[in-house]
């Protein structure tokens, strides 16, 4: 069995960095490690990879490269026993899993009236919620122009009203004073879901944990944890009841085997799972297949419209439909690509 990366550059801020691992007979499976900035890092992580996974690194470019391989592995089983992953993965719970379409990449003109219109485009598709990360200017000590954000958010608010609800990403931009702030607002416009507003740090737990009850008060869910590694990373948060929903990535937090481990562990402490997954077609692919083997009914995220290159790399890999997609087929990553 050979482990080899693929990175392909979709954007001038995205380049996807695939794992693909063959076996004897030539049959290949692929994973997916993209973590923006450090591309190059991940593919020689890939490269690397000595035939043993071990355990998880605590570094977030060597998780990648880890979760990338760890995908492939799985993938490359699938293919070689003839059957789903999804039934590897434990069996469908469900048979098309509901997706949130993530607009913010792909959203170009950043105006209100710019948010607005990609905001409806996605609506108009099904997507039964839409998510932006409109506090692009906002810093956690520099918040003058939080209202520019503000204003993305009711145009999109608008543009969606009565077909989708409306998730804001925070990026971990605000301290808690500004936080409070953005939260309210989000409530007065009618946003359902309120994602990494602090930094992620111990020193913040408790700040985190009252954001929650103050958004929970005002009828929304606070989101987080996208960039933890391992159900060891997890369990603090868990423990401590910092979220409405976790976002283990199946890109970092260990692959397909690891995010298992972390909604279970989720699921104990009563706390909803919903992947994170705003890459490529490949991570994608394996989230999708995920999210249907795990109880509830959570929308996974969907990265919608950043690049025409989605669909064309992955060729066989279906575009969402209605809002929703079913566990793909195996698929290869496109020979002008590979």
């Amino acid at each position: 069995m050979k482990v080899s990366a693929l990175a392909v550059q979709v954007t001038p801020r995205t380049t996807w960095v695939f794992a693909r691992a063959t076996g004897d007979d030539g049959t290949a499976g692929w994973g997916e490690g993209t973590l923006e900035g450090r591309s190059d890092e991940v593919r020689a992580g890939i490269e690397a990879f000595d035939g043993k996974l071990g355990s998880i690194p605590a570094d977030p470019v060597k998780a990648a490269a880890y979760s990338a391989v760890e995908q492939a592995l799985w993938d490359l089983k699938a293919r070689t026993e003839s059957r789903p992953l999804v039934e590897l993965l434990g069996g469908a719970k469900r048979p098309r899993v509901a997706l949130y379409a993530n607009i913010n990449r792909g959203t170009v003109d950043r105006s209100p009236a710019g948010f607005a219109v990609r905001a409806a485009e996605a609506a108009a598709l099904g997507f039964g919620a839409i998510k932006i990360a409109p506090f692009d200017e906002v810093t956690p000590n520099e918040n003058r122009f939080i209202r520019k954000g503000f204003a993305r958010i009711a145009a999109a608010a608008e543009a969606i009203a009565g077909r989708s609800e409306l998730q804001v990403d925070c990026h971990w931009r605000f301290d808690e004073a500004t936080a409070l702030e953005a939260l309210a607002e989000c409530a007065r416009l009618g946003v359902t879901w309120f994602e990494c507003p602090l930094a992620e740090t111990p020193a913040n737990y408790d700040a985190i944990k009252r954001l929650r009850a103050k958004a929970n008060a005002a009828g929304m869910r606070l989101a987080g944890a996208e960039l933890f590694i391992g159900s060891a990373g997890f369990k603090p948060l868990l423990e401590q009841g910092l979220y409405d929903v976790v976002m283990p990535d199946v890109k970092y937090a260990g692959g397909l085997a690891e995010c298992l481990r972390i909604a279970e562990l989720a699921a104990r402490h009563r706390t909803g799972v919903s992947l994170h997954n705003p890459s490529g077609p490949v991570s994608h692919a394996h989230s999708v297949c995920l999210s249907a083997a795990l109880e509830g009914s959570e929308r996974l995220e969907y990265q919608h419209g950043e690049t025409p290159l989605f669909f064309a790399v992955a060729p066989g890999l279906e575009a969402p439909a209605e809002g929703s997609a079913a566990p793909p087929a195996p698929f290869d990553i496109k020979g002008d690509f590979a």
